[in-house]
């Protein structure tokens, strides 16, 4: 609040200066945010739009474009791109950590980042991997993922969002190279905190063109349903078709051979995969936002509910 007394010198009236007073406050209170002001908490899914999501692929690209076109292991575009969307999240309100580890030379990270509250032995993961080939910009592979969760995980933050299960999100580095970030996390959890983990989902590659179909994870061998099913569902609800893959080839795969379960979904691979066309050009915008939508959807409604 500024400094009122410099606003009412002492040679003005005491009536003047009470109903300026008045005036200020009420101005001030007017334009500054209270709790009482504040939005309630909501459990309610919201619904994003292209505008929300679509800026997160361009600011990838602008990475990639300034760091020789990509934003591989170990390169300034994927310090980069973690940098950026750490500063996301540390303005929402999440408390974000750097997971350090080392391949073919390189300093690698995976970003984490968990939402306050919730039953910290039910935990609902959620994650994509951020990096790139060295052959182009990755926005479909897996800029789109990234995005996707980023963007469930502000409206996480802006809805105020007090969940039974703890919300974490992650960002894993150098998955092209074989998976190396995930494998690397999971490795380093205690007997306690992977078991903490209920599920993990996954997205990967969720804004290819010309999608015809969504390709949900469903881990049958670990009898894991809810997920798969709320997926199912909300893709039904909207006359959207999908198609059932196994747990493989992705960061879920990590997870799978942990034995933690998961879920997910991909929208298939582009003509693009792994190469320098691999730009802003191949994602479709309203796929992305479907995608976007579908795991809001189904974070939400996990979250309600700790497992027991």
């Amino acid at each position: 609040m500024p400094n009122l007394s410099l606003l009412f010198p002492e040679r003005r009236g005491q009536a003047v200066r009470a109903a300026v007073l008045v005036l200020v406050l009420a101005l001030y209170a007017a334009l500054m945010p209270s709790s009482a002001q504040a939005a309630p908490p909501t459990s309610t899914a919201p619904t994003v739009s292209q505008s929300q999501v679509m800026p997160h692929l361009k600011a990838l690209q602008r990475i990639a474009d300034r760091n020789g076109g990509n934003r591989a292991h170990g390169t300034q575009g994927y310090a980069q791109s973690v940098a950026y969307v750490r500063h996301a999240l540390d303005r929402a309100g999440f408390h974000t950590e750097l997971r350090h580890f080392s391949y073919g030379g390189a300093d690698g990270y995976n970003l984490i980042a968990d939402w306050p509250g919730g039953d910290p032995n039910h935990v609902l993961l959620t994650g994509a991997h951020l990096d790139s080939v060295a052959a182009g910009p990755g926005i479909n592979d897996n800029g789109s993922g990234a995005a996707a969760v980023l963007t469930t995980a502000l409206q996480v933050a802006k809805a105020g969002l007090k969940p039974a299960r703890h919300l974490r999100f992650a960002w894993w580095g150098a998955e092209e190279l074989g998976l190396i970030g995930s494998a690397d996390y999971v490795r380093g959890l205690s007997a306690d905190d992977r078991k903490a983990i209920d599920l993990y989902l996954n997205l990967d590659q969720a804004g290819s063109k010309n999608t015809k179909q969504w390709l949900v994870v469903n881990d049958a061998a670990h009898g894991e349903s809810a997920a798969f099913q709320a997926f199912q569902a909300w893709f039904a609800a909207r006359g959207i078709a999908t198609f059932d893959i196994g747990v493989g080839g992705s960061d879920h795969e990590s997870f799978g051979n942990a034995g933690i379960p998961s879920s997910g979904f991909s929208t298939g691979i582009s003509d693009c995969i792994h190469n320098a066309c691999d730009n802003l050009a191949n994602v479709d915008p309203v796929t992305e936002t479907t995608s976007t939508n579908a795991l809001i959807g189904v974070v939400w409604q996990l979250a309600a509910t700790a497992r027991s």
